[in-house]
């Protein structure tokens, strides 16, 4: 399986929360964590880009995670703890809204598993799971996460 050679490469990971669920992305790829706040829409936008939001002079867009796995929130969310995880790919900065963020997660690449009843496809954000606290964190793709385009994984 070529993803579980992708997220092996990288051991630190940085847990988060979406209606009830464990994610982690990538520290690497992780440009800052800052407070939710208010973002300006975007008309005619995906459902899941909640709009824009400058960030030290730059426009970056900011997508509900929630929204962008298909996942429901719950209503009881503490929304207080949302924060916005500024993701990075390749020069490409996008946030994601997320419930809460939660510990850091060294990965062992031995123990990575394939998502549980998922099927292989190209645009599937989750590229793997690993074990934590009894449970699993769900790995994601940050370009797929993003909708950032293929070529950029050929830019130098």
């Amino acid at each position: 399986m070529s993803q579980q050679f992708a997220a092996s490469a990288e051991r630190g990971w940085l847990i988060f929360h979406l209606a009830g669920q464990v994610y982690a992305a990538p520290l690497t790829q992780v440009s800052e964590v800052i407070r939710d706040g208010e973002v300006t829409p975007v008309p005619g936008a995906a459902p899941d880009l909640l709009g824009i939001r400058h960030l030290r002079g730059r426009v970056v867009p900011v997508m509900d995670g929630c929204l962008r796995l298909g996942l429901t929130r719950d209503h009881g969310t503490d929304m207080s703890r949302a924060r916005i995880v500024v993701l990075s790919h390749r020069g490409h900065l996008v946030g994601l809204r997320v419930d809460a963020v939660g510990d850091l997660l060294e990965v062992d690449g031995h123990k990575l598993a394939p998502p549980p009843g998922r099927t292989e496809r190209q645009d599937d954000p989750v590229e793997a799971v690993a074990p934590w606290q009894g449970g699993f964190a769900a790995l994601i793709d940050v370009r797929r996460m993003c909708r950032l385009p293929e070529e950029l994984e050929h830019v130098a």
